[in-house]
């Protein structure tokens, strides 16, 4: 459900590694039924995926995939096909979590798992969505909603398992960073480097959600809930954005030694998103859209994962990682 860039990206991954996935893991990735705001595309045998990207692509509608292509929507769709597991990819929501919490839910009642890479339903009804997939006795993974690529759900849960993990500390919104890292490296000011970005397709047209925190904040509050037990929704988290960072404040920390960062902070102490100052040699101290995270563990002590934080192919990859997990 949902097929902009992450949705695509999810297909494309797919027609890379299934044979790989069959080879190493022993089976097949089917695609039953594809929707998006248009329609959908739906065949009980399989539908064939390079068709259908070439079809998104070209019209911009999945429902004009020849035979398969129907006008059938949203929640319909779940009730017109026989499948295993939901991939929820719909925009994030930050409002009310729709349409992801509404599909969400339908799909665990009906005894299915859940991947999803959305933030919105996860930020505002976490303990909700759990108590339904344990209720219903269903898998629900989300990796993807949290660093893209860089793994550190899967990676606390399962490589960190024997540690108890303190804290989170991290840079978790890739387009803030890179602003961040070009007003650093070019000297110049907020507004300019956010329209630069804008062109470069890095930032949104509507850039709020990334430069305001919120983004980061979402993304706090998963990783308070999954990994360090903390119950919390969006309202939790104390939030502030980048853009009253100046160039003049930038060049000010520079001369101390010191980087500005947007930093999310996940801990039994604090749960809250802001620029601090991060020295320049440090594990903070990542360039462009690169995101990274700061495990602080008992036994281990502190851990880092770095990896790229948006990508439509490299989110998919966080995707088809919780997929093979649910299977396995």
């Amino acid at each position: 459900m949902g097929f902009g860039a992450v949705g695509k990206g999810v297909a494309e991954a797919i027609l890379l590694k299934n044979d790989f996935i069959k080879e190493n893991y022993g089976f097949e990735l089917n695609i039953v039924a594809v929707a998006d705001s248009s329609g959908s595309a739906i065949s009980k045998e399989g539908l064939d995926l390079k068709s259908l990207l070439e079809i998104k692509s070209k019209t911009g509608k999945v429902s004009n995939y020849p035979v398969y292509g129907t006008d059938i929507k949203d929640m319909d769709v779940l009730d017109n096909v026989e499948y295993d597991c939901l991939v929820e990819a719909t925009p994030t929501n930050i409002e009310t979590g729709e349409p992801a919490k509404s599909l969400t839910i339908k799909a665990f009642n009906d005894k299915k798992n859940v991947v999803t890479s959305n933030k919105g339903h996860l930020a505002l009804f976490f303990k909700e969505l759990m108590d339904e997939s344990q209720k219903n006795n269903v898998q629900f993974k989300f990796e993807a909603s949290v660093g893209g690529a860089m793994p550190i759900i899967n990676f606390a849960e399962e490589t960190l398992s024997s540690t108890d993990i303190e804290s989170i500390i991290g840079i978790l919104n890739g387009t803030t960073n890179y602003i961040l890292s070009r007003m650093t490296s070019e000297g110049s000011s907020y507004e300019n480097t956010l329209e630069e970005s804008q062109q470069l397709g890095i930032a949104e047209t509507d850039p709020t959600q990334d430069v305001e925190g919120i983004d980061a904040a979402c993304k706090t509050v998963i990783l308070a809930n999954i990994i360090l037990g903390i119950p919390c929704t969006y309202k939790d988290v104390y939030v502030e954005g980048i853009s009253k960072i100046t160039s003049e404040s930038i060049e000010l920390a520079l001369k101390e030694g010191y980087l500005i960062k947007l930093i999310a902070e996940v801990s039994k102490n604090a749960l809250e998103v802001s620029p601090r100052l991060v020295k320049k040699n440090s594990p903070y101290a990542v360039d462009g859209t690169l995101n990274m995270a700061t495990l602080k563990t008992d036994l281990a002590d502190e851990v880092t994962v770095i990896g790229k934080g948006a990508g439509s192919l490299e989110t998919a990859s966080a995707m088809l990682t919780d997929i093979i997990n649910i299977y396995k």
